[in-house]
């Protein structure tokens, strides 16, 4: 399959002007973290919000599964207006939610690989399944901290990201 020149420059601009992006907003969350938490809680809250109420409005187009869908955008709704109340605090209480359920998860994928591991499957895979347990164990008992580093290693991700699509996009124009 071949592309046009004038599709491989578009795919070129947009990775570029992604990769800016990236640079720009990781940038901003290593450097100005409060201010760049706060913007972005308010786009998470304007997301939910709009999600819910597009939930919402779907019941009157498809009957089915009514209830899930007023369940979940009643749910996406009051999201987005608590986010929108509070967005400095929500800041700081989502990473920590989300690194408590990334420790449960840690915690249940290491006792699986523990049980993996005592039916034959080697030491590597139990070595690493007990890190994970203990990995998931510090996320849970100590998610706030947890969802602070969550934020620096996204941070740290976003411009090693947005270097490599700059990069990529001017090699490759």
């Amino acid at each position: 399959m071949t592309y046009s020149t004038q599709q491989d420059e578009s795919m070129n601009y947009a990775l570029l002007f992604g990769g800016i992006a990236s640079l720009v907003f990781g940038a901003l969350l290593l450097f100005q973290r409060e201010f760049s938490l706060g913007v972005v809680m308010l786009l998470i809250g304007l997301l939910w919000f709009i999600q819910g109420v597009a939930a919402i409005m779907s019941i009157f187009l498809d009957k089915s599964g009514w209830g899930w869908k007023l369940f979940f955008g009643a749910i996406g709704v009051a999201a987005g207006l608590l986010v929108f109340r509070n967005p400095i605090d929500s800041a700081t209480v989502l990473p920590a939610i989300f690194a408590f359920l990334m420790g449960i998860f840690g915690v249940i994928m290491g006792i699986g690989g523990l049980i993996d591991a005592f039916k034959g499957s080697g030491w590597g895979v139990g070595v690493f399944s007990v890190v994970a347990i203990i990995i998931g164990l510090l996320f849970i008992f100590n998610s706030a901290v947890s969802g602070q580093v969550l934020v620096w290693i996204l941070a740290v991700l976003l411009v090693i990201q947005g270097a490599a699509a700059v990069y990529y996009a001017y090699k490759y124009r």
